[in-house]
């Protein structure tokens, strides 16, 4: 089926490169039995492309459920997945199919399937290869012909990295991987999917449609949108019905939409220019690299404050001898070097015997790449070598660290 006749049979809005492609790819795998992995954020109409893929297979005529594993305790997702036995643990006063059972020769979508118990995993994973589970308390194999369509907002590899995830699940599941792009990702389609829910709303609550001018639009576009396209519904539904004037300002949006955080920190490049990574793993590397960077900042500042005191008043060397002696090893330019940071100023030290009349300007280097490749030698010193503490002090996985030692060549 054409990408258009899709949007049209099921409602999507947008033309970005990437909605087309995930759409395309839907299309081109719902006449397999493969199984499928959505991935995408919270918001983003996962639910929907699971229900595409259903709906242009050849069981489309059958059974459909989707069920949120995040939703169901861990004491009972097996019985409800799989089933039980009467008896079998406290509660199950009769026998019960679980969604394996019910929904056979149809599709099951299992949302969040990173929230998955690693037992539960365990029996998904026989299922997926050989089309069995035994109901919980029992010893029978049953048999069932369903296909899985799952969805997750989770970096199910680094959860494998962790041992929450199992690693042949993931890859069993993901033998056609779809990822829905986030709103930001496509701001092309937001006036697009705006002006849609407007009228929408405004059917239903028989009222005049709201119309944007062009700073509102830009506004609207250049919302980071947290929670996609359910919260950009949720803020056309707030507007249509509060809003007391249909020609909606950039001021009277301000109104309706959240306060963002302000950030404006630079993404991580890579050495070819293109963003390096995932963009949450990255913006939370931002963030650790700039706490960091004005921390190293202060600490600087009290170090000179400290030399000046010293030079001021020789006696008090002894109150921080300790001290001094950790710097022993440091050349004297390095160690005033590093004091004159704070400031960008020129440093003179007298040692009581000689005057050390060298001036020079220190400009310190604004390069992220560099400070990082810094902070990362000095995490690992500080741990003496064991990557896994110093991806927790620096705030990053330990995949990501291992790939940053590959990428700035760091030997340890």
């Amino acid at each position: 089926m054409e990408i258009q006749s899709i949007k049209n049979r099921f409602g999507i809005i947008g033309n970005s490169p990437a909605l087309n492609f995930a759409l395309q790819v839907a299309g081109q795998v719902a006449m397999t039995d493969l199984t499928v992995l959505i991935f995408g954020e919270s918001g983003v109409g996962k639910e929907v492309f699971s229900q595409i893929i259903h709906a242009l297979s050849g069981r489309k005529h059958n059974p459909f459920i989707a069920v949120n594993c995040g939703a169901i305790p861990e004491g009972t997702i097996d019985s409800e997945l799989f089933g039980h036995e009467k008896g079998s643990f406290t509660g199950a006063l009769d026998f019960r199919k679980g969604y394996f059972e019910t929904v056979n020769g149809g599709t099951i979508f299992l949302d969040e399937i990173g929230e998955l118990p690693l037992g539960t995993q365990a029996r998904l994973l026989r299922v997926l290869e050989a089309g069995e589970f035994i109901r919980v308390g029992s010893s029978k194999v049953q048999k069932t012909d369903v296909r899985v369509i799952a969805a997750t907002n989770k970096d199910l590899l680094e959860l494998t990295d962790k041992g929450k995830f199992r690693e042949d699940l993931y890859y069993r599941l993901s033998t056609v991987p779809i990822r829905v792009p986030s709103l930001r990702d496509r701001q092309e389609d937001i006036p697009l999917l705006f002006r849609k829910f407007a009228v929408d709303f405004a059917e239903r609550y028989k009222t005049g449609p709201v119309q944007l001018d062009d700073e509102a639009k830009d506004l609207l576009i250049n919302y980071p949108w947290p929670g996609n396209v359910r919260e950009l519904k949720n803020i056309a539904e707030q507007i249509s019905v509060l809003s007391e004037d249909k020609h909606v300002t950039a001021g009277s949006l301000r109104k309706f939409i959240p306060e963002t955080s302000g950030n404006r920190l630079p993404m991580l490049l890579s050495s070819n220019g293109t963003a390096a990574g995932n963009g949450h793993e990255f913006a939370n590397e931002r963030e650790i690299l700039y706490k960091l960077f004005f921390d190293m900042k202060k600490d600087v500042t009290e170090l000179k404050k400290m030399f000046v005191e010293i030079l001021q008043n020789p006696s008090l060397a002894t109150q921080h001898a300790a001290f001094i002696n950790d710097l022993n090893e440091l050349k004297p330019q390095e160690v005033f070097a590093s004091a004159a940071l704070s400031s960008g100023q020129p440093v003179m030290i007298h040692n009581g015997h000689e005057d050390i009349h060298h001036h020079e300007e220190v400009e310190e280097s604004l390069n992220i790449m560099d400070k990082e490749k810094e902070l990362i030698v000095k995490a690992l010193k500080k741990h003496k070598g064991k990557r896994k503490d110093a991806a927790s002090d620096l705030g990053i996985s330990e995949r990501t660290l291992y790939r940053k030692l590959k990428e700035y060549d760091i030997s340890e």
